[in-house]
């Protein structure tokens, strides 16, 4: 599976938008929309609504997540937003403000 990377020195300011798997290193600014999963990295920032079909969440996401089948928040993320996900998963020492709808 081809993912696209957005490198830890890079800062994408806008709308991004991909077929495959999206890797966040550095920091996007806007929206995500993503056919696939997105994996956003320990100490990547995004502050965008995201619309996918999974996300790991190991970095910081300030902006509503909506996907498609499962949203994992690591230890030490940071997630403040609302997510809309039927599977949630929280690992103990992540930290989330927001609400969670888990329905169809």
């Amino acid at each position: 599976m081809a993912s696209t990377v957005i490198g830890s020195s890079i800062v994408i300011d806008g709308e991004v938008s991909c077929e495959g798997a999206l890797v966040v290193r550095g920091s996007v600014k806007g929206q995500i929309s993503v056919r696939d999963a997105v994996e956003v990295e320990p100490g990547a920032v995004v502050e965008a609504s995201v619309e996918a079909a999974s996300i790991t969440v190991g970095g910081t996401v300030v902006g509503d997540i909506v996907v498609e089948s499962r949203a994992e928040l690591q230890a030490d993320s940071s997630v403040v937003g609302d997510i809309r996900a039927p599977r949630v998963l929280i690992a103990e020492g992540a930290a989330f403000k927001g609400s969670i709808d888990m329905e169809g």
